[in-house]
């Protein structure tokens, strides 16, 4: 099988950079477009140059259909309504989009349910096989667990730059605990606690974020009773495992029929 062509958005960006240099180490895909925002110091450039791996003859633009032309699939880390921008786009041209944003609101969701009918989106809030892993193990945890004894509190710390919380991380892992108790997280999550808050709701999932310094990013979700508790975490050092985890999303989409899809799908643990 021929290598699979990448288009990166988001090119002079942390993610981006990273997504360029991981594709460069990955044998069976290989990048043939770059793109960012009107106005990035990386238009012009080198891809490769502005990612530190050397010329690779791909040039930063900020026209995403010019730098879709050729792709089998895009790799987006940007921000919400570029990336819903952007589905519009790959929807029309029949590319597989692969989308680590997060920050997303109902609006933008919808927006990218949409796309999914005419191409294969695979979606997720992390995409390590670490944090999927942990979110199947918060999702049983809480099913075995009753809320009537147990009460559940997510944590998250990332760096200074962050501009949108909870996490992506944090809210896919509530949604799994969520899961695993058969209750919506938008009516059971408590996001802010402050002042005189009074007792804790039974069955409330509670969000913790932290920022600062460098922080790639750590997740935990406590489950706490009478007497123990239990906590499953993930800590994150490299935002490499990210850009592996999409490119591997994007293998895997390749011929798959339109649809939104998740990294759980990905790494065969939906329980769907």
């Amino acid at each position: 099988m021929t290598d699979m062509k990448l288009a990166v958005a988001g090119a002079g960006g942390r993610m981006g950079q990273t997504v360029i240099r991981t594709i460069a180490e990955i044998d069976g895909v290989v990048l043939c477009g770059a793109f960012d925002r009107a106005g990035s110091e990386a238009i012009g450039g080198d891809a490769g140059e502005i990612a530190q791996i050397g010329d690779t003859g791909i040039v930063v633009t900020d026209d995403a259909v010019r730098a879709l032309g050729d792709a089998d699939a895009v790799i987006d880390f940007t921000a919400p309504q570029a990336t819903v921008s952007l589905a519009d786009k790959t929807a029309h041209a029949g590319v597989i989009h692969v989308i680590g944003t997060t920050g997303m609101t109902d609006e933008h969701d919808a927006a990218i349910r949409r796309a999914a009918e005419r191409t294969a989106i695979v979606k997720s809030g992390n995409m390590s096989l670490g944090v999927n892993l942990l979110a199947v193990l918060g999702r049983q945890a809480a099913r075995a667990l009753e809320a009537a004894d147990w009460d559940i509190e997510i944590v998250e710390m990332h760096h200074r730059h962050k501009v949108d919380a909870p996490s992506g991380t944090a809210l896919l892992l509530g949604e799994a605990a969520a899961a695993g108790r058969g209750i919506d997280l938008g009516e059971a999550s408590v996001r802010v606690r402050d002042g005189h808050t009074g007792p804790r709701p039974d069955g409330a999932i509670g969000f913790a974020a932290l920022r600062g310094g460098s922080v790639v990013g750590d997740h935990s979700v406590i489950i706490a009773g009478e007497g123990e508790q239990v906590e499953l975490s993930h800590r994150a050092t490299d935002r490499a495992i990210f850009a592996r985890g999409a490119i591997k999303a994007a293998l895997w989409a390749r011929n798959r029929k339109p649809g939104l899809y998740s990294m759980l799908d990905v790494l065969g643990l939906s329980e769907d």
